[in-house]
């Protein structure tokens, strides 16, 4: 089985929109511009390293990339068993799996990130990374140091991140070395993300996570907090308020996933940190990292070699290499085309129907398999709509 993966803040880089400008999926950029009030265009491409390493841009840009990656990715017809996202990446996992609508989660992590700012303001902090260390020793170290520190993230075995106060920290950051740490490494955040530091901006949250109410899905997003599946939206809201003070158990998560039975893990968005943390902490784990177009036919090998040809899940259709999916370009009722029927050869923009008053218009050459919506469904923003066999 497989399960995509969607990357935390600071993965984000300088650059990171130019491979995408040209493609198709761009527009998602311009969408979320116009729900966020941002020009998240601007700093895709020509923001620098220290603008980006600001909270409020690090997540904005990070949430948009992956998602705009993810968008490419099912144009080609893939979709996974399960998915999982590290910290903000959680926030793009339900986006991926339908908890969340595009705007919804815009504006969540909107919120989110200025939530957290505030309270890194509030209650100044900092964070670091314990390498070569066992999680039961770099917990006793944070509790030797007698002071504001806490475990923030289990990210694979012999990598945890701690956070808190920075004496806290460095007071932690010495008794680790004491015990066996190969090496403590600083890392450059503007609070003590996923601590108590953190309570103030659960506090402002919660509101706009349950005014988002997110919705029932087919496929589970595996959580931060405890580790398991989850698949009912009544859940999420618990769960993404405890996130912001509790640690990342992304070890624990991808242990879950292979207990579940997932072999293959793809991450989708900037850089390839996760992919790392999977082969460290997945013994038989098959990996790819995916952050620009080139890479999408890598996927595609991927999928192939993984499946000798055989059919990949979707909407209860089975897909394969040479297909693509339609997806629905607004929110709305749509309605097919009357003429066109299975087996019908499909042009690049070729009409097959509407949403509500918009053309949904096909992006590829192809021979129409099904349609996935049916006449009358109300469908939402980059829903499968129909189903194609390339030519």
């Amino acid at each position: 089985m497989l399960a995509f993966t969607f990357p935390g803040q600071g993965s984000q880089r300088p650059g990171m929109g130019r491979p995408w400008a040209d493609h198709e999926s761009w527009e998602l950029v311009e969408e979320a511009s116009e729900v966020a009030e941002r020009d998240i265009a601007r700093l895709l491409l020509d923001a620098d390293v220290d603008e980006l390493k600001d909270t409020r841009n690090a997540q904005l840009t990070t949430f948009v990339s992956s998602l705009m990656v993810l968008d490419a990715v099912e144009r080609l017809g893939v979709e996974p068993s399960f998915c999982a996202g590290h910290s903000l990446g959680e926030y793009t996992a339900l986006a991926a799996s339908g908890a969340l609508r595009f705007d919804e989660g815009v504006r969540l992590v909107v919120e989110r990130a200025e939530a957290m700012h505030n309270a890194g303001v509030e209650h100044p902090g900092t964070m670091a990374a314990v390498l070569g260390l066992d999680d039961d020793l770099v917990e006793i170290a944070c509790r030797r140091a007698d002071s504001e520190v806490w475990v923030a993230n289990f990210n694979a075995p012999g990598q945890v991140v701690i956070a808190g106060s920075v004496e806290g920290v460095n007071l932690a950051a010495a008794v680790a070395k004491e015990v066996g740490a190969k090496k403590v490494m600083p890392l450059p955040v503007s609070g003590a993300f996923h601590t108590p530091f953190m309570t103030p901006a659960r506090d402002r949250l919660r509101k706009a996570i349950a005014e988002a109410d997110p919705r029932d899905t087919d496929i589970p997003v595996v959580s931060n907090v405890d580790a398991l599946p989850h698949a009912r939206g009544d859940e999420w809201s618990s769960l993404l308020s405890a996130q912001l003070t509790s640690p990342v158990r992304w070890k624990h998560c991808l242990l879950k996933l292979e207990d579940l039975g997932v072999s293959d893990y793809v991450e989708l968005g900037p850089g390839g940190v996760l992919t790392g943390m999977a082969k460290r902490t997945v013994d038989a784990a098959r990996t790819l990292s995916v952050s620009t177009p080139d890479e999408l036919n890598k996927l595609l090998d991927f999928i192939g070699s993984v499946t000798g040809n055989a059919p990949v899940q979707h909407e209860g259709e089975h897909l394969f290499a040479v297909e693509r999916v339609v997806v629905s370009p607004s929110a709305g009722v749509f309605t097919p085309l009357g003429d066109l029927s299975d087996g019908t050869e499909i042009s690049v923009g070729t009409v097959l129907g509407s949403v509500g008053e918009q053309e949904v218009r096909s992006p590829f050459d192809g021979v129409l398999q099904s349609y996935i919506a049916v006449n009358g469904e109300r469908v939402t923003l980059r829903q499968p709509i129909a189903w194609l066999r390339t030519v």
